[in-house]
């Protein structure tokens, strides 16, 4: 059975309900752990709507559209006059959701999260949004990203009579408006998010208001549309990225602003700004991998930049080749790019197959490299025979870019040579980001030559940091965030163990 958490839902008590569907949720080991062990994760997706009456469909929606930033649980909160409802569950948003759930989610207003987690009951509860009660009443937020300095303020909360319903960074923020001095619920928002560090994209509700902020160095994306009604006032929306607003109709309007508070109410639109000064260190990364490429972030459509990374990248590093091949569908774009600007023509060599799921068949897994071969499959008539350029966003462990590179030779290829369109991921990443320790990564431990040697590729070569860069700047100055590469952090060394989510209870 699948399980839900039921919290303020009219008719339901606070207590985790099942649902009649087979659960998709086993002990079993997940496609994700089989095919995914060298990928990285992303933490999670928000959405917010404000002034549409069926607000949890419309965010159901955006969180479909964003469902690629997590795949392991989701959760939608509403609220309709006193009432704040919320309902979270594990498994993926459409799995979750069925109608008969959306019912229970009436009101104008609704925000939700999808996140990539643990499994378990602690899972579970750390699901998002958390719905605190508080001195400043019913609250309920959603987060993308990781904070850094949770350790010093949690224990500060605690010594101050705070009682924490969950081991999520998230529920330190509700509990720092709660316990704040501040005269309104909006002073005292902006008073707690000062007091926190790392990366924050949040939404919070309450029961007549939405609220977004990002942090004062903008690691996080979180984009402000617009759904104009012509019988009434516009709908507002938030989301982590502009892909939601499409599926929505919404026009996208503008960034919430690094260190901005925006709240909306019946009365508009308002914004204040609680930090400034502070460098912009965005995410790098949500261009390289994350974000959809349909998606404008930081200003700059995904699209753009990806292919400005594969053009680079063959004007740095290209080798004589027969054929262009990506590895679907990160590095679609990258390839694209790659085979213009080296007149090399681009192949769809590999298949992935988008049905996959997760599975619940195991012994399969004694077979080499199963994983990998149940998502992506060669196409031998373009391969055989042929030097194959290779196009992939990135190495992590280097597992699955070796079992790639042996799929290829197997079907026929006469040369692989492997490029990357970022720079080696050198150090883990603090701030949302599933990355190994520093031991897992294989560049932090290994030359280039070492790790071409270990994946069994004819050549190996990553775009350059400064090549990366300036791909991702097209004009709009961003500032971004490039510790993984370069293991110079913007904010202060926090270990990891400090600040990954809680292991699942026994």
């Amino acid at each position: 059975m699948t399980r839900l958490l039921y919290q303020g839902v009219p008719g339901i008590a606070d207590l985790s309900a099942s649902l009649s569907a087979p659960s998709l949720f086993t002990d079993h080991c997940s496609l994700s752990t089989v095919v995914a062990d060298d990928t990285l994760h992303e933490e999670c997706g928000v959405v917010a709507i404000h002034g549409h009456p069926d607000a949890a469909r419309q965010t159901y929606l955006g969180l479909y559209a964003l469902q690629h930033r997590g795949q392991e649980s989701a959760g939608i909160a509403s609220a309709e006059g006193n009432h704040l409802a919320n309902i979270k569950g594990m498994g993926l948003v459409s799995e979750i959701f069925t109608d008969d759930v959306l019912q229970k989610l009436p009101g104008h207003m609704a925000i939700g999260h999808t996140r990539y987690s643990t499994t378990g009951d602690s899972a579970l509860l750390n699901a998002q949004p958390i719905r605190v009660e508080s001195t400043k009443g019913l609250i309920a937020i959603a987060h993308n990203g990781n904070l850094v300095n949770l350790g010093n303020v949690r224990a500060k909360l605690e010594r101050a009579g705070a009682y924490f319903q969950t081991t999520s960074d998230s529920e330190i923020i509700v509990q720092l408006i709660a316990h704040s001095r501040a005269g309104s619920l909006v002073d005292a928002i902006a008073d707690s998010l000062s007091q926190v560090e790392g990366a924050f994209s949040i939404v919070m509700m309450t029961r007549d208001r939405i609220f977004a902020a990002r942090d004062p160095r903008g690691f996080r994306p979180l984009s402000m549309g617009r759904i104009r009604n012509a019988d009434g006032p516009d709908t507002i929306v938030f989301a982590s990225e502009t892909c939601a607003f499409d599926l929505l109709r919404a026009d996208y309007e503008r960034d919430v602003l690094p260190g901005e508070l925006v709240m909306v109410t019946e009365d508009g639109v308002t914004s204040r700004q609680y930090a400034t000064g502070v460098p912009q260190t965005s995410c790098i990364f949500e261009h390289v991998y994350f974000a959809r490429p349909d998606s404008k972030i930081y200003g700059r459509w995904v699209q753009e930049s990806r292919d400005q990374m594969g053009r680079q990248l063959a004007r740095e590093s290209h080798v004589p080749a027969d054929v262009v091949v990506p590895v679907p569908d990160s590095g679609v774009t990258a390839a694209l790019g790659y085979a213009e600007q080296s007149g090399v023509p681009f192949r769809l060599g590999l298949i992935r197959n988008h049905y996959v799921g997760r599975t619940f068949i195991e012994p399969e897994q004694r077979i080499r490299d199963f994983g990998v071969k149940l998502k992506l499959n060669p196409v031998r008539n373009l391969l055989e025979g042929k030097r194959v350029i290779l196009i992939d966003d990135s190495i992590i462990r280097g597992t699955t870019s070796r079992k790639i590179v042996r799929m290829v030779r197997g079907a026929g290829a006469k040369e692989v040579h492997l490029r990357i369109s970022c720079p080696p991921t050198v150090s883990p990443c603090f701030y949302g980001v599933d990355t190994p320790s520093k031991r897992d990564l294989i560049a932090a431990n290994k030359t280039i030559d070492e790790i071409r040697e270990f994946i069994e590729a004819d050549s190996l070569a990553y775009l350059s940091l400064d090549g990366l860069q300036k791909s991702c700047d097209g004009g709009e100055k961003n500032g971004f965030c490039v510790a993984c590469y370069t293991g110079n952090y913007p904010t202060q060394w926090v270990d990891v163990e400090d600040i990954l989510p809680a292991a699942a209870g026994v």
